[in-house]
């Protein structure tokens, strides 16, 4: 099945943080808490994709407040953290959804997502990604985790799906 088809059949776009939606870097403070930075055109893209019908989510083996405070701000519907195991979560984010692995996409950049990138219909990485990551997914971005990635990877998707074209023009149109 080429690209654009296995790209129409996807329902689920799903993201790892540490390494995908932030560069990696966890700042931790005196108080306990921590702060990461959040590209705000990948944040963008995520919004963009709701626009055209698909769910959203984030599969992190971390747990972080700030995942959570991020990922509600921006819409997504799945957010499953501190996971040990992510294909075990994978498989129930998809049963939970009434989804087959090939309707969901899976954007990770380490060891622990590659049970999840190897099961999901469509996989990407973002540049700076492991080695044995890049290998083995669909795309590799040229952006690095972070750094506007997830918003690169979206748009492929959407232009794959014959969706950006109109996403751009509605925007042209004054409308949002």
């Amino acid at each position: 099945m080429t690209f654009d088809a296995r790209a129409q059949r996807l329902a689920l776009l799903l993201f790892d943080v540490d390494g995908v939606l932030t560069d990696g870097t966890v700042l931790l403070h005196g108080d306990g808490t921590e702060s990461k930075l959040f590209h705000i055109r990948d944040g963008t893209a995520i919004v963009l994709a709701h626009r055209v019908g698909l769910l959203t989510g984030v599969l992190s083996a971390r747990q972080s407040a700030t995942t959570v405070q991020r990922a509600t701000q921006l819409g997504m519907r799945v957010i499953v953290q501190g996971v040990h195991d992510k294909r075990v979560e994978f498989d129930r984010i998809c049963a939970e959804h009434g989804l087959a692995a090939d309707q969901v996409a899976y954007m990770g950049d380490d060891l622990l997502d590659l049970p999840v990138l190897v099961r999901a219909g469509i996989s990407a990485a973002p540049a700076d990604a492991s080695a044995e990551v890049r290998a083995r997914v669909d795309v590799v971005t040229r952006a690095e985790g972070g750094r506007g990635a997830v918003r690169e990877f979206v748009e492929h998707l959407l232009r794959a799906r014959g969706e950006w074209q109109d996403l751009v023009d509605g925007f042209l149109a004054g409308g949002h």
